[in-house]
């Protein structure tokens, strides 16, 4: 039932995807990182009870060592999240083509155009077996939002209770903004072994 609803609802909500996507340019010169006053006290338990719902757009770039040398790729992204389910709709999508990814809370499915449809019992999985790059995707919704993951550990915050900086496993991900804004316009999350992961974000309608 839910595979219906989702195609539903990734059509309705990611149609602006392409007209959106020509702003993606305009973003990269924008951000800026927040001025210091930061504390290592921990985000209020509120802020990581219930998920937020959003529509974003930006671009996302993946990286790791390989040889001795730095391999990645990079995609275009339309991302609209209801409660704990979204739909990812990708464009130039890592090696692989347009792609589609959607999670119920429960299980993802992702449909390219060079891996057909594949399963799994989340993102993470699905997006390691359809290009082999890690991404902490379970994480982004809170982070997107502002929020640490209910699983992070030593989140920090500036003197705008702003989240700067967050840890969640191996993944360590840092947080920037344009001048006062409350939600952060880039991600990036970097691993010890020199996995990184950068989402420039353009809020829809904040």
């Amino acid at each position: 039932m839910f595979a219906t609803q989702a195609s539903s609802f990734t059509t309705k909500k990611l149609t602006t995807f392409t007209a959106m996507s020509a702003m993606l340019a305009v973003m990269a010169g924008c951000q800026s990182l927040p001025k210091a006053g930061t504390t290592t006290q921990p985000i209020p338990t509120i802020q990581t009870q219930k998920l937020d719902s959003f529509n974003i757009t930006g671009k996302i770039g993946v990286s790791a060592p390989a040889n001795g040398e730095a391999q990645g790729g990079s995609a275009f992204y339309a991302w609209n999240q209801e409660n704990e389910r979204f739909a990812i709709e990708l464009i130039g999508a890592l090696g692989i083509g347009k792609t589609n990814i959607e999670y119920d809370g429960r299980s993802a499915t992702l449909v390219s155009e060079k891996t057909g449809t594949l399963n799994a019992d989340n993102p993470e999985t699905l997006l390691q077996k359809a290009t082999g790059w890690q991404a902490p995707i379970s994480q982004m919704p809170y982070w997107i939002s502002g929020r640490a993951a209910p699983s992070d550990s030593t989140p920090q915050i500036d003197n705008q209770n702003r989240l700067l900086s967050s840890v969640n496993g191996n993944w360590t991900a840092s947080f920037s903004y344009k001048g006062n804004d409350k939600l952060p316009n880039k991600i990036s999350a970097t691993q010890p072994t020199g996995q990184k992961v950068v989402m420039t974000i353009n809020h829809q309608g904040k």
